[in-house]
């Protein structure tokens, strides 16, 4: 049976509707940035799906071609995250003003894929593909001790969720630590294409540091 991240790691990927602390260990991730409002229909936000995944299901699919990963093993593609950060508004994001976002789309890529693995499959999905994929990275990113709870619902009502886990930060002697390189995080383990909005599942993860 395939590896399946969400399933080995649930302290990170299926946290409780409460608020929690979680030490996040340092991850490779395959990476697009951009800016602008997500939901525009022409956005970048949506143009970086589409390159995430071509470079994630060509590294996954790779065990049937010619190129060999070592230590590869099959594995579930992780799900989508995404880091977002709106310019001179530190602590939490205005959803009202979704034109100011900036983000950085994710992908987890397993520990066995190399920078080295990484840049054949960029090669190989613009030779396959004819597309251009110059705005992926590879992303070595260590986020460290953060407060994170599973928010039930729309995107637009995270701001609910987001107030109780900073209570909670507060009464276990935290505070917020969101700063130009730690970043307001999210994980959608629902489509919304394909779920109700109401039931989305998204989880919700904020940098923290002890009070000093």
């Amino acid at each position: 049976m395939a590896f399946d991240y969400k399933k080995e790691y649930k302290e990170f990927y299926m946290p409780k509707n409460k608020p929690g602390i979680v030490n996040i260990p340092k991850m490779n991730y395959i990476a697009v940035r951009g800016k602008g409002n997500p939901n525009d229909e022409n956005s970048e936000y949506k143009v970086s799906i589409g390159l995430l995944y071509a470079i994630a299901f060509t590294i996954k699919m790779s065990y049937k071609g010619t190129y060999k990963i070592n230590g590869y093993f099959e594995y579930v593609v992780p799900p989508l995250e995404g880091f977002w950060w709106q310019n001179g508004n530190k602590d939490v994001l205005d959803y009202k003003n979704k034109d100011k976002f900036n983000f950085i789309s994710i992908i987890r890529l397993p520990d066995f894929v190399t920078k080295e693995d990484f840049n054949w499959a960029i090669k190989e999905a613009t030779k396959k593909k004819k597309q251009d994929f110059s705005k992926v990275e590879f992303l070595s990113y260590d986020e460290g001790i953060c407060v994170q709870c599973m928010h039930i619902g729309s995107y637009d009502n995270e701001l609910t969720t987001i107030n109780l886990m900073h209570k909670y930060m507060m009464e276990n002697g935290y505070e917020l630590d969101i700063k130009p390189n730690r970043f307001h995080h999210e994980i959608y383990l629902s489509d919304p294409r394909r779920c109700d909005v109401n039931k989305l599942k998204t989880v919700i993860r904020h940098p923290i540091r002890k009070k000093e």
